[in-house]
């Protein structure tokens, strides 16, 4: 059986059962190689296609064209899982209508069992959290609006 196939066949049955993660451990005569896998799945979004106005070409992709929304977008410089705490019960970073600095951490994005601290960089007002605790989050993807 093909590499492919054989992660094929695997992706199939963790969906049946509905696996989410996976940790995997191979051991060679110059020592163990161990990988966890955390999967997420992507859910379709339906997008209705617009014409384009005139003031819609004015905004860029940090500031959207929804003006219930104006801001910085704040975006996960890489794929993992977001988390609005330093640990689970803790007091979380941020929270909207607070004030921070450039330099803050806002949010920790975990990838590869490494926490990563996601830190503010400008100053400014949090508008909107747009992740929850324990979200996967993709690359480019805006976690925190910041007026």
């Amino acid at each position: 059986m093909s590499f492919r196939a054989t992660v094929e066949s695997m992706s199939k049955i963790m969906d049946d059962m509905g696996i989410t993660e996976l940790d995997l451990e191979r051991q060679f005569l110059f020592g163990v190689y161990r990988k966890h896998i955390h999967l997420s799945k992507q859910t379709a979004a339906t997008v209705m296609p617009t014409l384009p106005t005139a003031d819609s070409a004015k905004h860029t992709n940090s500031e959207p064209a929804d003006n219930s929304i104006a801001g910085y977008a704040l975006k996960s410089p890489m794929v993992g899982v977001a988390y609005l705490s330093p640990e689970p019960g803790a007091k979380p970073f941020t929270k909207v209508g607070a004030q921070i600095k450039a330099g803050d951490t806002v949010i920790l994005v975990e990838a590869m069992k490494t926490f990563n601290p996601i830190k503010s960089d400008k100053d400014g007002v949090v508008k909107e959290i747009l992740v929850s605790d324990g979200q996967a989050v993709e690359f480019d993807q805006p976690l925190i609006i910041i007026e």
